[in-house]
């Protein structure tokens, strides 16, 4: 990226994030849709060259700095407390990851996991912005969010960072809304390219949640199979093979997540929002394209609209080309402002 669009998009990060939580609520006859993200996000670093890098948000943050998306409401993403992290991870993660960063260089926490000096923060942010959005939309302060934040997070187990993910940024805001909010039944639902093994181990049990994923198959973590249904029935896998495109995809949304979704009928949607099974992304082999995640993002809304007032949180995932990330993002949020 060249020297002046990094330095631009982070100005972009700063600028877009200057917003109060506090004020949203004055604010929010005005817009529908809140982005959340903070500049600490362009500071996590897992290597040169590795593809979860900086570059993904630069390309996120220019592209919804266009004029078209001037009607966002915007608010920095805070710390996550530690309240709010052990409701979905053990103490002894949480200390783990507090003593892991390095203060120079990086550590290696496994094979698919590795913190900089700024990773900490980062990660605390991506969870805290996932609860800041949570607390705008249950409030009322906005209609539905995005946060656009990275590392990212359904993969995180209860007890072991893994796939880029250290904190399950999608847990802990399903779990908040609920302890905060007084939001009972708990929708999560997944199309990221991956499976999110994370999101379904910590709700493996729970009844009043209901996770719901469409992703490759097979493809890492290797979880996700039509048969893992969970203790209470509450699990909903659609696996699609390599090769499969937006009809496929569309065919397992309105075949087996959509109807479980809107017969669930939740309090509030939180969408682990992959852009990674886009056609050209490097990680990925399926092919959709940037209508196809608008295509979702408005069969989900329609669902929101008429269960939960429209309560949706959308946080970031995968995606990992920046040129096709950005334009997929900007086709979702876009959607997202329609409500």
């Amino acid at each position: 990226m060249p020297e002046r669009d990094t330095a631009f998009t982070r100005r972009a990060a700063i600028a877009g994030a200057s917003a109060s939580l506090a004020c949203l609520g004055a604010r929010a006859g005005t817009a529908s849709t809140l982005l959340v993200t903070h500049p600490a996000a362009l500071a996590h670093d897992m290597g040169p060259a590795h593809v979860e890098r900086p570059e993904r948000l630069h390309a996120i943050l220019h592209a919804l700095d266009d004029s078209r998306f001037a009607g966002l409401l915007r608010a920095e993403a805070p710390l996550a407390s530690r309240e709010a992290l052990l409701r979905a991870h053990s103490s002894e993660h949480l200390s783990r990851l507090a003593t892991a960063a390095p203060g120079d260089g990086y550590a290696r926490l496994g094979t698919d996991v590795t913190m900089n000096g700024a990773t900490h923060d980062a990660a605390l942010r991506a969870a805290g912005g996932a609860l800041a959005a949570v607390d705008a939309v249950m409030r009322g302060d906005a209609k539905n969010a995005f946060v656009a934040m990275r590392p990212p997070g359904h993969h995180a187990t209860r007890d072991v960072p893994m796939g880029f993910c250290f904190f399950n940024n999608a847990a802990i805001a399903a779990l908040h809304a609920r302890a905060a909010h007084q939001a009972s039944r708990v929708a999560i639902v997944d199309f990221d390219v991956h499976h999110g093994n994370g999101v379904q181990e910590i709700f493996w049990s729970d009844r009043n949640a209901l996770y719901a994923s469409t992703h490759q198959m097979p493809l890492y973590p290797g979880t996700g199979a039509v048969n893992e249904t969970g203790a209470q029935d509450n699990i909903v896998n659609a696996p699609l093979a390599k090769g499969d495109g937006g009809a496929q995809f569309r065919e397992a949304l309105a075949s087996r997540i959509l109807p479980r979704l809107d017969a669930f009928s939740p309090d509030i949607v939180i969408l682990c929002a992959g852009f990674d099974a886009h056609l050209h992304d490097p990680l990925g082999g399926l092919r959709l394209i940037a209508d196809d995640f608008r295509d979702v993002t408005l069969r989900v809304m329609e669902i929101a609209a008429r269960r939960c007032k429209g309560r949706i949180v959308s946080l970031l995932e995968g995606g990992y080309r920046p040129e096709d990330l950005a334009r997929s993002v900007a086709a979702h949020v876009g959607a997202l402002m329609e409500a």
